[in-house]
């Protein structure tokens, strides 16, 4: 990871991220990575300046999961971050040493379940956590559907598309779409689908 792709100081990015490593260790439900810094693993060129992790929400207690997050050096950047993560399924962190701001999801969807499931672990300088794969990543951006989540989906889509079942990232798509009111959710993906691999739900045209 050169600098430029962490956005940042790449020795700090490498310490969050050895942090992270070890506190994912420690969390028995699971977790792994996810968002910009996964995306970068799974060879997309990007910027990023933060760490996006999620962990499973069985059995988790928010106050233990924040504590246990600090023995690892990571602590929250809110006042009552503990208050805010039980109301919004989100602590929002950062590593002590290098400042990088670190936000940790809590996963209770089916899909995320799956995800946690299928996420495998890759060496990160000196650290080895489990990152979501590509496939599950593309569903995480088409539902936040930022334009650099729409970059993003794109150059994994060029990269791993050949090895996705877009059939399975549609359906879920469509789940999700009802829920945030975002109809036109799944006819973008087979729009940008049909431009990257020329197919279409799945299927070669």
């Amino acid at each position: 990871m050169s600098e430029g792709e962490a956005g940042g100081s790449a020795s700090g990015m490498l310490d969050a991220i050895a942090a992270v490593a070890e506190a994912l260790r420690l969390v028995r439900s699971g977790g792994m990575l996810i968002g910009g810094m996964a995306a970068i693993v799974h060879g997309v060129p990007r910027l990023t300046r933060d760490i996006d992790i999620t962990v499973s929400g069985e059995g988790v207690d928010i106050d233990e999961l924040s504590g246990l997050l600090r023995s690892c050096g990571i602590v929250p950047r809110i006042d009552d971050a503990v208050g805010f993560a039980k109301e919004h399924q989100v602590l929002l962190m950062q590593h002590r040493d290098s400042g990088i701001e670190i936000d940790v999801t809590v996963a209770w969807l089916p899909f995320e379940r799956e995800a946690l499931a299928a996420a495998r672990p890759v060496r990160i300088g000196r650290a080895e956590l489990p990152v979501v794969r590509p496939e599950d990543l593309v569903v995480y951006k088409l539902v936040a559907w930022r334009p650099q989540d729409q970059q993003d989906v794109e150059r994994l889509l060029e990269l791993h598309g050949g090895g996705m079942d877009l059939s399975r990232i549609r359906a879920i798509v469509q789940q999700f779409a009802e829920v945030l009111e975002a109809p036109e959710r799944p006819a973008e993906l087979d729009a940008l689908a049909r431009r990257v691999l020329g197919t279409r739900g799945g299927t070669p045209e």
